[in-house]
């Protein structure tokens, strides 16, 4: 083949919604694995199972315990940065970049995705993030990542051959081809196809900027030419639903051909526009021509993501005696450490409210752009309720206790109770809601992405207590790498949970 194709489109449907970011991807026989990045949140790197690349199944997290994940002292957007997960020998191997608890890049191993993983091999002294694995026909295990080059200080893509078992470099750190020119050359992947290496990166920032070059050379360590079609894949400057197009992975399939697994963003409203549900993962077709990846057509999911349908879901949980659902994690704690199950939910305080890095709570993602969240709580023995947050300067909540139900804003330095309701004759016992709706006057040039509506029920229906502009839920605003969550919390001894539902839809009015 000759020639180069117009850009493609990216399709509008991720096929994994929400706060999904960082993806990387593997292929064992038929089967595909992906793994993304946690930030703050724990259990970290979440684990997915495909059979097509378009319906995956969650299988829990990589990193499920204390020994592995340290997130002391952890802030918003720190913790575990982008990890690369590969397949290689007789198992699993995932490594990542705890960027809070100073011990640089950790692998941990798997005979299984689904298995326990191992405790982590850490790579104390070479210091960055994106850390990537590749093996040669030779066996050497090859280090690259992002980072600042400890003799020259230069920043970009850096490598070094390693020792994978005892978490040493066995060779020189050397500085690569580093991208285009665009700013934070990062998210390297290394591959070796039919006998020449290549070079994946991004660049660009994760912001409206982001992009994905690529390079090739003769060995892992170059020298690397620049494909003169970089970037290969970017929505900076254009009107395309997905923006923000970039930190990729290249798979093949058992059949040959290829596709591609990138982040992206689905900004909603006017000027300017604001994205909420956080990086969310994409897929596309790769064609080669000419010896360069060259991106296809949009892979869009024709079946549930996340075990539900890609535009509408309808959850319920009970919470049985057990482990909780693996779609529920905590900011800066694993959920064990302040919930309990069986049946119902149980969360105990510990009196520090919600405005800390790692409160009383428990949050799933919102990966609908439109939600309907109800909680049936009993805080007639202390105060909590749902929140829609970002991180812990930048959060809506609805909480009760027994008597009174309250709407508080948190924006920034800024915290206020926007409204409130005597709870009268429920001892305590409440269903509180939050719902994510489209706003009145999306037409504007100064609206907003959505309207968030905080409120109850009672015996005549839903009850809203605030409406409340989306937009300082946003990233736009609240700065970082995550997205929204959604969660139950206690800020004053225990609140028990007996349900929590949870509509969604991504394609209109909610279910």
């Amino acid at each position: 083949m000759t020639g180069r194709p117009d850009a493609p489109r990216v399709g509008g449907v991720p096929v994994l919604p929400g706060f999904h970011p960082d993806p990387s991807v593997c292929r064992v026989d038929d089967v595909y694995y992906l793994a993304c990045s946690s930030f703050e949140y724990a259990p970290g790197v979440p684990l997915f199972r495909s059979p097509d690349l378009r319906t995956w199944e969650p299988l829990g997290h990589a990193l499920d315990r204390s020994s592995q994940l340290d997130l002391t002292g952890v802030t918003a957007s720190g913790g575990i940065y982008a990890p690369t997960l590969r397949h290689h020998g007789d198992r699993f191997w995932m490594i990542t970049t705890n960027v809070t608890d100073g011990g640089g890049h950790l692998l941990v191993t798997a005979p299984d995705p689904a298995a326990r993983w191992s405790d982590p091999v850490r790579f104390p002294a070479l210091a960055g993030i994106d850390p990537d694995l590749a093996w040669d026909a030779a066996g050497t295990c090859w280090l690259t990542w992002s980072g600042t080059h400890p003799v020259t200080g230069a920043h970009g893509i850096l490598q070094a051959p390693v020792d994978p078992v005892r978490g040493e470099a066995i060779g020189e750190t050397r500085r690569l081809w580093s991208g285009t020119g665009g700013k934070f050359p990062e998210a390297p992947h290394l591959y070796e196809i039919e006998g020449v290496w290549y070079l994946l990166i991004a660049e660009g920032g994760t912001e409206r900027g982001h992009a994905v070059s690529v390079a090739r050379g003769p060995t892992p360590s170059g020298p690397f030419l620049g494909d003169d079609q970089n970037p290969i894949l970017t929505r900076r400057g254009t009107d395309r639903a997905v923006q923000a197009t970039g930190h990729a992975d290249l798979v093949q399939r058992s059949d040959g051909s290829w596709a591609m697994v990138h982040l992206g963003v689905r900004p909603v409203g006017a000027s300017q526009d604001f994205h909420v549900l956080g990086r969310e993962t994409f897929a596309v077709e790769v064609d080669w021509v000419d010896g360069w990846p060259v991106v296809g057509e949009p892979i869009d999911p024709i079946a549930p993501a996340l075990g539900v349908d890609p535009t509408r879901q309808v959850q319920v949980d009970t919470f049985p005696q057990g482990p909780l659902d693996s779609a529920w994690v905590s900011p800066g704690r694993f959920p064990t450490d302040c919930a309990s199950t069986g049946p119902g939910l149980t969360l105990v305080s510990d009196g520090r409210g919600l405005d800390v890095p790692n409160p009383a709570l428990i949050a799933r993602r919102q990966v609908h752009q439109r939600m309907a969240v109800r909680a049936e709580v009993d805080v007639s023995g202390g105060v909590g309720g749902l929140t829609l947050r970002v991180d812990e300067r930048h959060y809506y909540s609805v909480e009760a206790d027994a008597s009174e139900i309250r709407v508080v804003a948190r924006i920034g330095p800024l915290r206020q109770v926007v409204a409130s309701s005597p709870a009268v004759g429920k001892a305590g016992r409440w269903t509180l809601g939050i719902e994510v709706v489209e706003r009145a006057d999306a037409a504007r040039a100064t609206a907003g992405p959505d309207t968030v509506v905080l409120g109850y029920v009672d015996a005549q229906g839903w009850v809203p207590l605030a409406h409340l502009d989306g937009r300082y839920l946003s990233t736009e605003v609240a700065g970082g790498f995550t997205g929204r969550f959604v969660g139950i919390f206690a800020t004053a001894g225990v609140v028990r949970v007996a349900q929590f539902s949870y509509r969604g839809s991504s394609d209109g009015g909610l279910v």
